[in-house]
């Protein structure tokens, strides 16, 4: 038996929480948890600041990942292509892990070509979302 629904939507999940809160992840590191999210057209050089930033901050012993566009095409959003619902679906695949990663208490450096405003804010919101709860 599936326990699929008919959008192919699992049902038989359930969040299991860390014993572990955010703050005591950033704590250990030294930092808070954040995610910037660079934005521009092709070849504008967000990865490139990305890198540059990511430089100084390991200087300064800070804990860093770079989440590229085209990087996670290769694997994660390998099945999605460029039209405006892949598009989508790839900055909510990009949110949910730019949510994990900050929550481990690592500054991601996102950069995506980002077209849509929406899916921007969608991306803000839940981090906003998680971040409120997380200092609670």
């Amino acid at each position: 038996l599936s326990s699929e629904s008919s959008n192919n939507m699992a049902t038989n999940i359930t969040w299991h929480s860390s014993h572990l809160a955010r703050a005591d992840r950033e704590g250990l590191l030294n930092q808070r948890g954040v995610t910037l999210w660079f934005t521009g057209l092709s070849g504008a050089g967000k990865s490139t600041l990305c890198c540059a930033l990511e430089n100084e901050l390991f200087a300064n012993k800070k804990s860093t990942y770079i989440l590229d566009g085209d990087n996670i095409r290769h694997g994660l959003c390998s099945d999605l292509g460029f039209g405006p619902g892949d598009r989508q679906e790839n900055i909510r695949r990009i949110g949910e892990v730019c949510n994990l990663f900050t929550d481990a208490g690592l500054i991601v450096l996102a950069a995506f070509v980002s077209p849509y405003k929406a899916d921007r804010d969608n991306v803000r919101q839940l981090l906003d979302k998680n971040q409120k709860d997380g200092d609670e």
